[in-house]
């Protein structure tokens, strides 16, 4: 498993127990409002299309959506959002990547910088790990739902780059300029996603032991509970006896 999809799993997991449904439609709609700045029409603009499925994947209210586009667009108030990303480095030098968006950014790094120095990491100049990963296209599929290959006939087609056995899921990786279409052909295949957004993959991973493998889970649950913050990546590696035991 990589290092990505081991955390997606825990972040999943801790989801569904802990139910944090209002920090997701939160992130969900500033997703919206910073695509719709570059226009309010799906149609024409694939990112806003993409965090609008996004949106609905967790239920978020047509009324909810509708507001957060205004509000990219200008036509309502509260728009004012900036994307700023920060690097650092968590427990056992692991690296991360924390995409916030935020109405102060003054706020934001101050906050951010605290939690990462008070959680045993540390804020680092910009593009300190940057060069670590990719931003690629990721789809989830559920492993009861399809076999490899059909979801590979499915990928190459669509124009994916590859499938991974992630376990319980079926991840299938794309091109970050290939990401809308794959995920269009998949939804017109009729193929049911668990999820499908951009993301930072590591290039390479870290592999940790038990005590820094919960040093990290807690370093990035502080990050991810702040407001501003919208994802966190790492380039941890939980080895496969250390998740069950976690």
């Amino acid at each position: 498993m990589s290092g990505h999809s081991k955390w997606a799993n825990i972040q999943h997991r801790k989801g569904r127990q802990d139910a944090k449904r209002g920090k997701e439609f939160t992130k969900a709609a500033k997703e919206i409002i910073i695509a719709a700045k570059s226009g309010g029409d799906p149609a024409g603009n694939p990112r806003l299309r993409s965090a609008i499925a996004a949106a609905k994947a967790i239920n978020l209210p047509k009324d909810k959506i509708e507001a957060a586009i205004r509000k990219g667009t200008g036509q309502d108030a509260g728009g004012e959002l900036f994307e700023i990303n920060y690097e650092g480095y968590g427990p056992g030098g692991v690296a991360v990547i924390v995409e916030t968006a935020t109405d102060n950014r003054n706020r934001t790094v101050a906050d951010l910088r605290h939690l990462m120095t008070k959680s045993g990491g540390s804020m680092g100049e910009s593009g300190c790990v940057g060069w670590m990963f990719d931003r690629k296209g990721v789809i989830v599929f559920d492993k009861n739902a399809y076999t490899e290959d059909q979801l590979m006939e499915a990928a190459l087609d669509a124009g994916a780059d590859d499938l991974h056995d992630e376990g319980d899921t079926w991840e299938i990786h794309t091109a970050m300029a290939d990401f809308n279409s794959v995920r269009e052909a998949f939804e017109n295949a009729g193929l049911a996603m668990q999820s499908a957004e951009l993301a930072m993959i590591p290039q390479t991973t870290i592999r940790v032991d038990a005590e820094t493998a919960r040093k990290v889970i807690r370093f990035v649950e502080a990050l991810e509970d702040h407001d501003d913050v919208q994802n966190v990546y790492s380039n941890v590696d939980i080895p496969d006896e250390v998740m069950a035991e976690l």
